[in-house]
């Protein structure tokens, strides 16, 4: 076999290496642009988990890595003045010189030839190679060759960052956090030898361009050539970090980092890998690392895939893709907190560091306890220091909403039963809530509740417009209140233009095959072709539905409900108000992002004013449509500050749901970073929701102040007593148990945990908490993410 890599970076001659030990008799030919001394960049970074795959695969190169390796195990996070120090992380760097000068040399012992300084053939004169291996980069002349195969996504992001060394020796991987005039600039700093460290800077475009920094772009510069005053302005603003030492350039220039994607990574007889494949943020030092895990996987392809060739790249990226794609979701999730940076630095010192920590979504309160336990122990005492009390799980504080106080940050999430009659809970919806309300969670959210009898999703949602319904729902209510610990909240909606439709187990947005009711919506856009066309709302319809909800309200404190929810959320009616791809007005209602608010701003006052102002008033949102042109995040934060302009109390962010082609980037927790931004940005309490599935996710969250309430449905539908559980396997006995079950709150035997194993059996991969360093950050999606809620 005859291939041609096109690359001569780790990835691609650790392929060469990889390929010819397997396979002696084929002829492998690397193409390289550059001189075989260059390098650009500085350290490269490995976990313990990535050396175990290169000690497998040729041991040799293995030994003489290791061998020149600089370690460390903390990491420091520079603040404010103040350093706060993590242990127990594990990581490995050397000089991306010397790696390239190992993999070069123990390519060329086996056979493989190295062609630098000469640009990559046409593909047209590569039709000599039965496999083209394209391991050229983020800007890949293959991937660019055959971009109608690879059908490739570039995302160029939002901050500007600058590659750079140091000749000091950094005694842990250390953050540096400066707050300029500009922006908040930080620098990302690790040692990679005996006598020099990275020193990454990076801020985001706006301080950048603040800064004046934009003045001289990198594109004005010679191929190689740096921008010195770039270099000279970060010296000056880390002069401490850096000890009075210069920084050292190295084709150092001010860039983007661009998120690569591809819907395929083969095709034929070309293959990617790496940055050619796929990119993942530096800031989990992931490059390199994915890279010559890739080119393993690609070697040991062929030891099951002989011929053809297209067989074998098919299974390595069969094998490959999942993990990729888990690592990237960990390392987009922490670009974005960089991204967001000046969010979170008026946070407390020690649950900043936290949050930078967990920032991935990959390493957690218990990996991090199992790390460092001194120092998630501080972190515990400052944030029970702040709510008062001692220390404990962070979801066991309690958290005040007016005059209501919760005696835990744990949720019951809305859930539809369709098990009504005629809009009435029954006896399934006294045991459902009921047993909820025993299960130790601070508060428990009924279903959609829904306002009127055509404003009903199905016909077996509950409601609130008849005087039997107030009877049914104050039924649920006493229940909880005598014998529950949690408060109980009711969520009041319309449905829309996805009303009239079928029982979730009958056809999920299906409409009825008969019976059906008229539909009013903003616009008349039906939800999809096969749903009812809506009829477009009057002022007279608008002012029908206001009196529709402020009679479901009074019906609502005739209950005796503790809070209120407004559902904005998920292309119901006060939703599709909000979209511009169901609202197509061109009047008072309709354009701007403040005129599509208006009407579902009128029903909150309505409702904050009937509802009693002790009593607290949550609204339900999709932060996202997860559609182009459709609402985004800039326009939920928007939203959000208007809803604290008006009153409201707390925000319970969801996403989705509003537009049939949608595409949601589904993964553990993935709905928070809304919860985060809107808390974060706008100052309003938050509830987060969305593939929550464990304890530790739930103190994860909360201790980051990435929200202040965690909601969970399917481990609900599991496990009623789910929070009094996770507190007895977490050793915590401040939870109130029912008298009746007080034999259950002792903490089960070590190994023994019913809650944690089976719930992260069913709702989470096999990696969901294994211990792993930042640099190797993964975000498996839950088994279930991709199923709509339930109750949608």
């Amino acid at each position: 076999m005859r291939i041609a890599v096109v690359g001569g970076g780790p990835g691609g001659l650790y392929f060469s290496i990889l390929i010819r030990k397997l396979r002696p008799d084929c002829s492998v030919t690397v193409y390289e642009r550059n001189r075989a001394t260059d390098a650009f960049g500085f350290g490269v970074v490995f976990s313990d988990e990535t050396l175990t795959v290169f000690e497998h695969a040729d041991r040799e190169s293995y030994d003489a890595i290791t061998e020149r390796f600089a370690r460390w195990t903390d990491i420091d996070i520079h603040h404010r003045g103040a350093v706060t120090r993590s242990g127990g992380h594990g990581f490995s760097a050397l000089g991306r010189r010397e790696l390239l000068a190992i993999l070069q040399h123990r390519a060329a012992e086996l056979g493989v030839e190295l062609i630098f300084e000469t640009e990559v053939p046409p593909l047209s004169e590569l039709g000599w190679a039965d496999l083209i291996v394209g391991a050229d980069g983020a800007s890949s002349v293959i991937r660019a060759a055959g971009y109608k195969d690879f059908v490739p996504s570039l995302e160029p992001r939002h901050c500007r960052y600058m590659w750079l060394g140091v000749e000091l020796v950094f005694d842990a991987f250390k953050f540096f956090i400066k707050e300029t005039p500009y922006g908040v600039f930080q620098a990302h700093a690790y040692p990679y030898d005996d006598r020099m460290s990275t020193f990454i800077v990076e801020t985001h475009e706006d301080a950048w361009e603040a800064a004046g920094l934009g003045a001289r772009v990198a594109g004005a510069l010679a191929p190689g050539e740096s921008d010195l005053a770039g270099v000279e302005f970060c010296r000056g603003l880390f002069s401490d970090a850096l000890q009075g030492q210069p920084l050292v350039a190295n084709n150092s220039k001010w860039i983007n980092f661009v998120t690569v994607r591809n819907r395929r990574w083969c095709a034929d007889n070309l293959v990617l890998l790496g940055d050619a494949a796929h990119t993942a943020h530096f800031s989990i030092g992931s490059g390199t690392k994915l890279a010559m895990e890739d080119a393993a996987a690609l070697a040991w392809a062929f030891r099951h895939h002989d011929s053809p060739v297209w067989s074998a790249t098919a299974a390595y990226e069969a094998e490959r893709r999942p993990i990729v794609e888990s690592t990237q979701r960990a390392a987009q999730a922490s670009l974005e907190w960089f991204e967001g940076l000046s969010r979170y630095v008026h946070q407390e010192r020690t649950q900043f560091a936290f949050n930078l920590l967990t920032r991935s979504r990959r390493v957690t309160y218990e990996n991090l306890a199992l790390r460092d336990p001194g120092f998630v122990h501080e972190v515990d005492e400052h944030f029970a220091a702040g709510v008062g009390g001692p220390p404990r799980p962070p979801m066991f504080t309690p958290f005040a909403l007016r005059e209501l106080t919760l005696p835990n940050r744990v949720v019951v999430s809305p859930m539809d039963m369709y098990s009504a009659l005629d809009g009435t809970p029954g006896d399934f919806h006294l045991v459902h809530l009921g047993s909820r309300s025993l299960g130790g969670a601070g508060l428990v959210m009924t279903e959609m509740i829904c306002v009127s009898r055509s404003g009903r999703i199905t016909p077996g949602c509950g409601g609130m417009y008849r005087s039997e319904h107030v009877a049914g729902w104050k039924r649920i209510v006493d229940f909880a209140h005598a014998h529950g610990g949690s408060a109980i909240g009711a969520q009041l909606g319309h449905s829309g233009r996805k009303g009239s439709t079928k029982l979730m187990w009958d056809g999920i947005d299906e409409p009825l095959e008969d019976g059906n009711w008229e539909l009013i919506a903003p616009s008349p856009v039906p939800y999809s072709r096969r749903n009812q066309v809506p009829r477009e709302m009057t002022r007279a319809d608008m002012d029908v539905v206001v009196s529709q909800f402020i009679a479901a309200v009074e019906g609502c404190v005739a209950a005796g409900f503790d809070l209120l929810e407004l559902h904005c959320a998920h292309g119901y009616l006060l939703s599709s108000f909000l979209s511009p791809l169901s609202n197509t007005r061109s009047d008072f209602y309709g354009g701007s992002p403040a005129a599509r608010a208006r009407f579902p701003l009128e029903v909150f006052d309505a409702c904050r004013a009937a509802w009693p102002s002790e009593k607290p008033i949550s609204v339900r949102i999709s932060a996202t449509d997860w559609v182009r042109g459709g609402f985004d995040g800039d326009d939920a934060v928007g939203f959000a500050q208007m809803l604290l302009e008006h009153g409201c109390d707390i925000v319970d962010v969801s996403s989705g749901q509003v537009s049939p082609l949608e595409r949601p980037a589904f993964g553990r927790s993935y709905q928070t970073p809304f919860a985060d931004r809107i808390r974060n940005e706008v100052g309003i309490p938050t509830i987060a929701v969305g593939a929550i599935s464990s304890y530790d996710d739930v103190n994860t969250i909360v201790l980051a102040g990435r929200a202040d309430l965690c909601a969970l449905a399917r481990p609900h539908l599991y496990d009623p007593a789910w929070t009094l559980h996770a507190a007895a396997a977490q050793g915590y006995a401040g939870v109130s148990w029912p008298v009746q079950y007080e034999a259950g709150s002792r903490k089960p035997p070590a190994g023994r945990d019913p809650v944690r194993k089976e719930l992260e059996r069913t709702f989470s991969s096999a990696e969901h908490d294994l211990p792993a360093p930042a640099s190797d950050g993964a975000e498996p999606a839950g088994a279930l993410a991709g199923a709509p809620e339930p109750g949608r």
